[in-house]
């Protein structure tokens, strides 16, 4: 309990207040411990609220961040990127998601308790150091219900999360962020986020500018717009539902017409859990101002969402790269 703020004690919570916030912060270290386990609680939690959309595109963009790990360590990355960076890589994955589902996850929970007793107890949501912005969200879509205000809010917080400690981190800056892996990744747009189905389709956007607040926001609407278009959320859910999250790129591979062999790890056979501590706790929302276009609730989607073609081209020139790099070397 040593984490929680000391401006308001718990001596001033009643007891059933103080095992609440204790039951959350166990079960948020408890489901926090690697990509899938973080990825199954969003999944899980949306099952049971499907009207906080936000839980169903954290659960699909986690899935995203585990296949992005196991790269590192498949068939192609290693012949390119040396041990040392690929490390540093999959830590700045590990360390991003773990902040927002240190932040978010006890957010989910106590909304699920205020359901349960059908009454509002956002009011502990500063025990977990979430910003005032998000506690002022939550109140709102308790007495609105507006489901998009919320989606929106959430991915403003996450994205606002990370940026601090992670994306302006003078080390992840310097070692991962301004590497020539990052910069090609970012410029030849290698990097997507891939929302499969059960038919071998995949949809979604390829990722760009990671570096700047904005456009990551500006594109976690977009990829929310794509999860819950009316005509492909259902296949989307079924992918989600049916297919066990193992963090290898053969989890959606494996429903292509032309299936590939496997060229990337199972996640929790490559990777160990990492034990995490944040230290330094800062409201953003009180430094920071809202922007207008943050709050736009219209999007527009810049390229074509349909990637099936796109991905598979993608795979095909990533690979002629570091083919191409071997002959070099050698």
């Amino acid at each position: 309990m040593k984490h929680f703020h000391k401006k308001k004690s718990l001596n001033q919570l009643n007891i059933d207040e103080i095992e609440l916030i204790q039951q959350i912060h166990d079960q948020t270290i408890k489901n926090n411990a690697d990509n899938i386990s973080r990825t199954d609680a969003y999944f899980h939690f949306y099952h049971l609220h499907p009207e906080v959309l936000w839980s169903f595109l954290a659960s699909m963009v986690s899935r995203n961040a585990g296949w992005n790990m196991c790269d590192l360590e498949g068939n192609w990355f290693p012949k390119i990127i040396k041990e040392q960076v690929r490390k540093k890589l999959f830590l700045t994955y590990e360390r991003a998601n773990w902040l927002i589902f240190q932040d978010a996850f006890p957010q989910l929970l106590l909304y699920q308790y205020s359901t349960k007793i059908n009454r509002p107890m956002f009011h502990l949501l500063r025990f977990f150091h979430v910003s005032k912005f998000m506690e002022s969200e939550w109140v709102v879509f308790w007495e609105e219900r507006n489901y998009k205000r919320l989606l929106i809010s959430q991915i403003i917080n996450e994205q606002n999360i990370i940026q601090k400690p992670v994306i302006k981190n003078p080390v992840y800056k310097k070692r991962v962020f301004q590497s020539p892996i990052f910069f090609l990744q970012d410029w030849f747009h290698f990097s997507s986020v891939i929302f499969p189905t059960c038919e071998g389709k995949l949809y979604g956007t390829s990722v760009n500018g990671f570096k700047s607040l904005s456009k990551r926001i500006e594109l976690g609407k977009r990829l929310a717009d794509i999860l819950f278009d009316k005509k492909l959320y259902p296949a989307f859910y079924e992918f989600a539902l049916k297919t066990v999250h193992t963090g290898s790129r053969y989890d959606y591979e494996y429903y292509f017409k032309n299936r590939p062999n496997r060229s990337t790890p199972f996640l929790r056979c490559t990777y160990p859990v990492i034990n995490h501590k944040r230290v330094f706790f800062e409201d953003w929302s009180k430094y920071k101002r809202l922007r207008r276009k943050w709050l736009k609730v219209d999007v527009q989607q810049k390229h074509p969402i349909e990637m099936t073609k796109w991905y598979l081209k993608k795979q095909r020139q990533l690979k002629k790269a570091i083919y191409i790099s071997e002959l070099i070397k050698s």
